[in-house]
């Protein structure tokens, strides 16, 4: 435990990257796929199809393999990425691939005949997008889109793979150090104090997103019971001046 408290600025500059390195891919990740996932269910076939290749191509392909391809792959077409950039966009791809079917199968779950009632009610199709489809893929897009953003965060260890210095990277360097200077390895303490770490990383966005959940849930009930109390109020009022 001792050799943990020492190497606590190390494993703490490599858990900042992580960081880092986690927060950007989310915020990609959410913005790609919101663009990717409108343009699959778009009433235009080319912005469908460009959406289906971009989804297909980059799902079909293991994270580490798209990890190595995109490092190596970037000089040959004149870009020089360094392990972290590499890895930033490895990630995006990915998870806004998988994201943006979330994102599409969101809207299927809508019923059609919204989409129909907000056009004749003279609504454009950027105003029944944003004022009557989103809001509603919102609460049933929340628990898968978790479930991504854990997986992105947990990938965020495949980047020490391409020499990035993040949490897992400074844990190896740590156990390779300790291992020549006193000839033992502390390999299962050092990588247990890492899953840990991870662990309760990945745990706290899991509770965080519940507690949002419940947020939702109970303020769309509270907006569906007074809309239908306006409702019963606005019946009454005419059957009432009926009567006198």
């Amino acid at each position: 435990m001792q050799l943990i408290i020492d190497s606590l600025p190390l494993l703490w500059s490599g858990l900042l990257t992580t960081f880092k390195l986690a927060i950007l891919t989310l915020l990609l990740t959410a913005i790609i796929s919101l663009f990717v996932g409108i343009m699959s269910v778009s009433r235009y076939r080319l912005l469908r199809i460009l959406a289906l290749i971009y989804v297909e191509f980059f799902r079909d392909i293991p994270l580490v393999v798209n990890l190595l391809f995109v490092y190596f792959g970037a000089p040959l077409i004149g870009l020089s990425l360094d392990p972290f950039s590499a890895a930033l966009v490895s990630f995006t791809t990915w998870g806004s691939a998988n994201g943006s079917e979330i994102i599409r199968g969101g809207f299927n779950a809508i019923p059609k005949h919204q989409r129909e009632s907000a056009l004749a009610l003279g609504l454009r199709p950027s105003e029944t997008l944003f004022m009557v489809l989103l809001p509603q893929i919102v609460l049933p897009i929340l628990p898968p889109f978790t479930g991504l953003f854990s997986l992105l965060i947990q990938a965020t260890s495949l980047a020490s793979m391409v020499g990035a210095t993040e949490f897992l990277r400074t844990a190896k360097i740590i156990v390779e150090r300790t291992t020549l200077m006193t000839g033992e390895s502390p390999a299962f303490m050092v990588f247990g104090f890492v899953l840990c770490v991870y662990f309760c990383i990945c745990y706290c966005l899991n509770l965080f997103t519940a507690w949002l959940e419940r947020k939702i849930t109970v303020a769309r009930t509270v907006h569906q019971n007074d809309s239908a109390s306006d409702d019963e109020h606005g019946a009454a009022a005419p059957a009432s001046a009926g009567k006198a």
